[in-house]
């Protein structure tokens, strides 16, 4: 067998075996949950409240750090800052749409633990494209420490039916079709002639959201499931509740209900035999007529052995005291402030949404140190395979990912603060720029124009003014340049 085939063999080995733990972290964020428990033989009633009962925590728990994670653009420290912005692969960054893809690598990743990118050249360019991490797997020689794969795999197209399952698989210099009939069917893979790929190594990128030692990936859906599953049995018994025991029952003892009783007349108009008995049913039971009791009408009866009486409802409030704690240690396993769960903010001073807030912003930051690192390789791998780079820059670690500020500030905040930077510690103003809210790459490149502009006219106007001091003339002159 050969090297490709073996390497195709592994892969698919571990997709079939993830398969099922990844589709079941699929599964919880579509809202497709284990049934929580109910008595054997429930009815239809029950498997609706069943339905009912599941509220679905996952997404948000995905959305609420993957919301803080926008790469603005990258930086390579020292040398000409045209050429550093050249490297950063900016056009590969558009020409990919990245932008906006970059949203569903994060959320891959944050969600099952680890997605992937394979960078590839077309008639366009070198472009960037996310890959499922379900249909997805490489190998490392270390996968705890190795950033660049072996061998990695994507499937294209499942097996089904007659139809042979597609994949594309790449290594260091090839890209391989593979087809085979099945995950677990080794004799089935085939692996097509290799061509080039162009790029200097793998072109698939990892970004693992958490990562041990051994290699094992995963994300902030799975370890959640327990406490998702307690959430959801929790409010199925508070809608049984709800539904069967919430009111007060009235009963009554002693009271026999009024039964049907045959008509006085046939339809035909002749005497009926059984005129004015009771109607039996198919037991051979008199059959009660209903009763139209409501909040309108009310019972009484002369004979003094009939009793009234009530059962009291069955309390909500523990159920529902029972949910808030289960969503609090959500919150608490999950880092997800609880405010953001709760939607309790009312009477929190900032101090105590700061705290609330750390951490939530510690495990932002640590997905944007393990993706950065992914991202300066998709950056770096990009700008070799364009030209804009050799292929020794891949050993170049210098290059760092600008992630955008999400905090929300205001622009008077920020200035105040920016302006305390600049005069008391000596901080130069036109290195404070990107902390400005909201700025953009190209507004910043618009600023340094303007900027380089201005110091030029102030150039000339000062050195006017020391050539010709007393001329009125030459002040004049460097006044209408200065303006």
């Amino acid at each position: 067998m050969s090297d490709q085939a073996r390497y195709a063999r592994q892969l698919l080995g571990i997709l079939d075996k993830d398969e099922d733990r990844l589709q079941r972290i699929d599964d919880y964020v579509q809202g497709e949950h284990d049934d929580p428990y109910m008595p054997e033989g429930a009815d239809e009633e029950y498997k609706l409240l069943a339905k009912r009962a599941v509220s679905n925590w996952m997404p948000l728990l995905v959305k609420t750090p993957t919301q803080a994670l926008y790469v603005d653009t990258f930086r390579r420290p020292g040398g000409d800052p045209a050429k550093a912005d050249k490297a950063a692969g900016s056009k590969h960054w558009q020409r990919s749409r990245l932008a906006a893809r970059q949203i569903a690598v994060h959320r891959g990743a944050v969600t099952y633990g680890h997605s992937f990118t394979v960078t590839e050249r077309i008639a366009k360019g070198v472009v960037t494209r996310g890959l499922s991490p379900m249909r997805t797997a490489a190998l490392f020689e270390d996968p705890a420490n190795d950033i660049t794969p072996v061998v990695a795999l994507t499937v294209v197209r499942k097996p089904k039916d007659d139809d042979l399952g597609k994949a594309t698989m790449w290594d260091g210099t090839f890209k391989y079709e593979v087809t085979f009939k099945s995950y677990s069917d080794e004799k089935s893979i085939r692996v097509s002639k290799g061509v080039r790929h162009g790029a200097p190594e793998c072109p698939v990128t990892r970004f693992a959201a958490y990562v041990d030692l051994e290699g094992r990936t995963y994300g902030v859906v799975e370890p959640m499931i327990p406490v998702q599953n307690r959430i959801n049995q929790t409010i199925f018994d508070l809608l049984v509740a709800q539904t069967y025991a919430s009111t007060k029952v009235r009963w009554v003892t002693g009271m026999a209900p009024p039964l049907e009783r045959h008509p006085e007349l046939l339809p035909d108009g002749s005497p009926h035999p059984q005129a004015g008995e009771p109607v039996l049913d198919d037991n051979g039971n008199p059959k009660p007529l209903p009763i139209n009791h409501n909040a309108k009408r009310f019972l009484f009866a002369e004979d003094e052995q009939v009793k009234f009486g009530s059962l009291d409802e069955t309390p909500l409030g523990g159920f529902i005291e029972s949910i808030d704690m289960s969503i609090r240690h959500l919150s608490a396993i999950s880092q997800t402030p609880p405010h953001h769960l709760l939607g309790q903010i009312a009477n929190l001073s900032a101090e105590a949404l700061l705290a609330a807030e750390t951490a939530l912003s510690r495990m932002v930051e640590e997905f944007r140190t393990s993706f950065g690192e992914s991202w300066e390789r998709v950056d770096t791998l990009a700008g070799a395979m364009e030209g804009e780079l050799d292929e020794t820059s891949l050993s170049d670690y210098e290059v760092e990912v600008i992630w955008r500020d999400m905090e929300l500030k205001s622009l008077a905040q920020s200035a105040d603060g920016l302006g305390k930077l600049a005069d008391q510690l000596g901080i130069p103003r036109r290195g404070l720029w990107a902390r400005v809210p909201d700025v953009k790459k190209t507004e910043l490149d618009e600023w340094n124009r303007l900027y380089e502009e201005e110091s030029a006219d102030l150039a000339i106007a000062s050195r006017l003014r020391r050539s010709s001091p007393d001329d009125p003339r030459t002040t004049t002159e460097a006044a209408v340049v200065a303006t």
